[in-house]
């Protein structure tokens, strides 16, 4: 009876008491061994960290409680009037295979969601539609410098389906929480479904491609205005660093045209949200011309600051052959008396030295004056 009892009990254990008994004794260990007892971090913490938040929503208002994605994902499968947005930033590959599972994405989705730098695009796979859009931020700067960096970049990818949405999120610029909190606020609007959410965003990264565009506006005018001063003229270095600069944010605002064209094509796309991004389109193709007014503002802006060096240049040249045209008179004058003949004129005139050099200090002020009239000095 003392025998068997232990023997059942360690047969018929359940995994919770084996934990509190092997738990202890590898913490020990570890403590002896000095790995410190800590653990690896698990895939399903990873994707907690990743997740910013997850809400339900039903007849335009979040439900109460935080939920994790996969319960949310269940609760929505059974109402239909109900669908949930989850938001992520930068996932990993892990996290996005384990939310393609939970709300069934095709796996060349949840692998192109969990990297970052693509393209504006907008695409269908499956019963879910792709849209990537590129954030856009200004950085403050107190001067130009040819390190300087103006606008801050990144790309936000909305995945809708039937009843979900989700933005995965990528960089520092674009954050959606104030998106979500506005949402909110309009139940109208978010009783349309995850295609508000997809409105939401394009709104929101338009507007911020518009604020960025009038700092960027603020920033070309002062260079303008230091462009044509002598003593504080930006350098080329500092007008090509905010070219390029240009470049990047061109990059954000130009490709972004051609999806949001798509998404007036989508099928799915409720009548009710179609003035809404109708008007997302207006806005962004203000920052379109704006963006491209600035590229040919800035181009101008270089143009002539080189020829404004090069005019300088010019100058500079001018003046050296002016003052070698001077000293060459005196060298002439020089020369001639340097050549050693018996006969030469004035030589033996007892004032003959002192008149020389008059002449040459007179032939100098003489052309100095004439070179200064014409321009050249």
């Amino acid at each position: 009876m003392f025998r068997w009892l232990p023997r059942r009990r360690a047969q018929s254990a359940p995994p919770a008491l084996t934990d509190l008994v092997t738990r202890p004794l590898g913490r020990l260990i570890d403590s002896l061994t000095g790995t410190g007892g800590r653990p690896e971090p698990s895939p399903r913490r990873g994707a907690t960290d990743a997740v910013v938040d997850c809400a339900v929503y039903a007849d335009g208002v979040r439900r109460p409680g935080a939920l994790h994605y996969a319960e949310a994902a269940r609760h929505v499968r059974r109402h239909r009037d109900a669908f949930v947005w989850l938001g992520l930033h930068e996932p990993d590959a892990a996290t996005m295979r384990a939310v393609a599972r939970e709300f069934r994405l095709h796996e060349l989705t949840a692998e192109q969601s969990a990297v970052g730098g693509h393209r504006p695009v907008a695409e269908s796979i499956g019963d879910v539609t792709r849209l990537v859009l590129r954030t856009a931020r200004y950085i403050e700067h107190e001067t130009l410098t040819e390190t300087s960096e103006v606008v801050d970049t990144g790309d936000v990818t909305v995945l809708i389906g039937d009843r979900f949405v989700i933005t995965v999120r990528h960089g520092a610029p674009g954050a959606l929480w104030h998106v979500r909190q506005g949402l909110e606020q309009r139940k109208t609007l978010l009783d349309a479904g995850p295609w508000s959410v997809a409105y939401a965003v394009c709104s929101a990264m338009v507007e911020g491609y518009l604020d960025v565009a009038g700092h960027v506006e603020r920033d070309l005018e002062r260079l303008e205005e230091a462009a044509f001063v002598p003593d504080r003229s930006p350098g080329i270095a500092q007008m090509y660093q905010l070219k390029r600069e240009m470049v990047e944010f061109k990059r954000a605002v130009l490709p972004l045209q051609e999806p949001l064209h798509r998404m007036l094509d989508q099928a799915d796309l409720p009548v009710v949200l179609r003035p809404y991004f109708v008007d997302v389109r207006g806005r962004l193709a203000r920052a379109v011309d704006r963006v491209a007014g600035f590229d040919d503002l800035l181009n101008s802006i270089l143009q002539a600051r080189l020829a404004q060096v090069a005019i300088d240049q010019n100058n500079d040249m001018r003046k050296i052959a002016s003052w070698a045209a001077i000293a060459a008179v005196q060298t002439a004058i020089a020369g001639v008396y340097g050549m050693n003949f018996e006969h030469m004129p004035e030589l033996t005139w007892t004032y003959g030295y002192p008149g020389v050099l008059a002449l040459m200090a007179v032939a100098a002020v003489l052309l100095h004056r004439r070179l200064k009239r014409a321009g050249w000095l």
